[in-house]
């Protein structure tokens, strides 16, 4: 399964002293055939938002954790999204991410970037997901349930 990390929680999963929540989707994505996508300008604002994600990125993807995605690509789509006006949010370079690699599992605290990832017309087949820390840090039954998923990684 892949999964999409916001710069927003970059802190959250790459940090020194994670909270559970976090600390738990750090493990997850090191483990088994799961894995981060990144790309276009969410690539960019990861690296400059945090260097332990600089770090772990530049062995995570020689070992397969993270893959990068095609910069034209995204960038391309970005533009078409946000030409066609449908984002509450600001982060029409997420959901272009998502629509270009397939990624269908998204780790924000963006709540306008939240109900843009979960709308059937922007991300579908299979629709995405949110795993959120907005309201709690602790790892939450409904944290486990997406981790537990295998379902959320539409296959390019």
């Amino acid at each position: 399964m892949c999964a999409i990390v916001d710069a927003n929680v970059a802190g959250e999963v790459f940090g020194p002293s994670p909270q559970p929540a976090g600390e738990k989707f750090f493990e997850w994505i090191n483990k088994g055939s799961n894995r981060l996508v990144a790309g276009g300008k969410l690539l960019e604002e990861l690296e400059l938002s945090s260097r332990d994600f600089r770090i772990w990125a530049s062995v995570a993807i020689s070992a397969g954790k993270m893959r990068i995605i095609s910069e034209s690509a995204v960038n391309a789509r970005t533009e078409e999204i946000h030409g066609e006006g449908v984002c509450r949010s600001d982060d029409s370079h997420v959901l272009a991410l998502a629509q270009v690699s397939g990624a269908r599992l998204l780790y924000s605290n963006d709540r306008a970037l939240q109900q843009d990832f979960k709308d059937k017309e922007l991300i579908d087949s299979p629709r995405g997901r949110v795993y959120s820390t907005r309201d709690s840090k602790d790892f939450k039954r409904s944290h486990r349930q997406l981790l537990g998923r295998r379902d959320l990684c539409r296959i390019r």
